[in-house]
């Protein structure tokens, strides 16, 4: 392996491209990867209770996680066949709740406390996000937007306590926790008034937002939506209204890449967002034809993705998570599958001559610019990649689908 890697660094130096600094570029980068592809987004406060909210998980594979012990197991396992140290993200009703009936405006750090415990064994750090489906006050598909003044309270109050809890995470793991907030809400058919539910959000984002918690421990984020099942005519929570409540408040939006037009490039909006504002968070899904969250995997739109962080030096700036929830595959394999097709496709685009690239395009030397984008996509990346998995201690090649398989054997297969 170690000759192959050697070969594969002589060719990328004669592109300009140094393989042992992409290497180094890309052990500092960490993923935030989402629990709920390990229980189809079920949670653990009423695991039998209906999605909702434009959400959908499809298929019946066998072994989901049914408790935290178990999703805690089933993400131990994905993470050790995983190259890096990355990171863990919670929904809320993913709490601990031991039994006890707890409303979730209601909810507290000491409900999360084994999962921050877990996560510093694992060496691992957590991020956060309220739940604002699969409850009876999300019913009719309108939260922080109802009309109701009580069901809009009840889920400010749940904002506000899930960023203390993110807060709390934060500070027990002296890095702050991402706290990202996504609604549902949005009508199925045309709606006959689009400016109230706004006006409403807008003034519950305010309360939310109205009390100043430590920025060394939590940053927030809002995500947008163009359509979800049930909202297919209007989401109250678009990428417009976001973006302006962003800038207006300095608070950092989320890019999910199936919550655009099918047509519409995530990666192009990278830069012209990071112009003007300090960071940005992405959900890197799969959406065919629609959002239908698939494990991601190394395609174009991956690869234009990762290319567009590079290009800017952005790495710093965006923090990267997965979202997706795919039920008819192995769960844990679909972690793997997606955080090392995420990884592999930073290093495709560490591993290209960015540099000279941009100077053949300053200088208008546009047909070299494109003949050399074409020739890296046929350089050794993949001897690269094993070396790099050598390196931080876990399986190459497909070795990682066998330790998979045995671990379906011998503990999912038993649930």
């Amino acid at each position: 392996m170690e000759r192959n890697y050697l070969h594969a660094r002589e060719r990328f130096e004669q592109v300009g491209v140094d393989t042992d600094k992409a290497i180094d570029n890309l052990q500092s980068v960490s993923i935030s990867v989402h629990c709920w592809q390990g229980d189809d987004v079920a949670g653990f406060e009423a695991p039998d209770s209906n999605l909702g909210g434009g959400l959908a998980a499809t298929g019946n594979y066998p072994g989901k996680a049914r408790t935290p012990d178990e999703l805690r197991a089933d993400a131990g396992k994905a993470f050790s066949l995983i190259p890096g140290r990355h990171r863990f993200n919670l929904h809320a009703f993913y709490a601990n709740l031991q039994g006890k009936s707890v409303q979730r405006n209601e909810l507290q750090p000491e409900h999360f406390l084994d999962w921050i415990d877990w996560a510093k064994e694992q060496g691992l750090k957590l991020d956060f996000n309220p739940t604002f489906f699969s409850h009876p006050k999300a019913e009719d598909g309108f939260t922080l937007s109802h009309a109701d003044p009580g069901i809009r309270s009840f889920w400010v109050e749940h904002a506000m306590a899930c960023r203390k809890i993110g807060e709390a995470m934060g500070q027990a793991q002296q890095d702050p926790c991402l706290v990202n907030l996504w609604i549902p809400d949005g009508y199925k058919d045309l709606p006959a008034d689009r400016w109230s539910p706004r006006e409403r959000l807008k003034s519950s984002l305010d309360r939310v937002f109205s009390e100043t918690l430590d920025k060394s421990c939590i940053k927030d984020s809002l995500e947008s939506k163009l359509f979800g099942i049930g909202s297919e005519s209007y989401v109250v929570g678009s990428h417009e209204f976001y973006l302006g409540y962003g800038m207006a408040q300095n608070i950092m939006v989320c890019l999910d890449m199936g919550h655009f037009h099918p047509t519409e490039s995530v990666a192009d909006k990278i830069s012209s967002i990071l112009t003007f504002m300090d960071e940005i968070l992405l959900h890197v899904s799969r959406g065919v034809r629609w959002d239908s969250d698939h494990v991601v995997i190394l395609n174009d739109d991956l690869r234009a993705l990762t290319e567009e962080i590079v290009r800017g030096n952005a790495l710093s700036r965006v923090h990267i998570g997965l979202d997706y929830f795919d039920a008819s595959l192995n769960r844990v394999a679909a972690w793997v599958i997606g955080t090392r097709s995420m990884l592999k496709a930073l290093l495709c685009a560490l591993l290209q001559p960015q540099d000279l690239l941009k100077e053949w395009e300053a200088t208008g030397d546009l047909t070299g610019r494109l003949a050399l984008m074409e020739e890296t996509k046929t350089l050794p990346v993949g001897s690269v990649w094993e070396y790099h998995c050598e390196k931080a201690g876990v399986p190459t090649g497909m070795d990682w689908l066998h330790e998979i398989r045995d671990y379906e054997k011998t503990v999912l297969s038993k649930r």
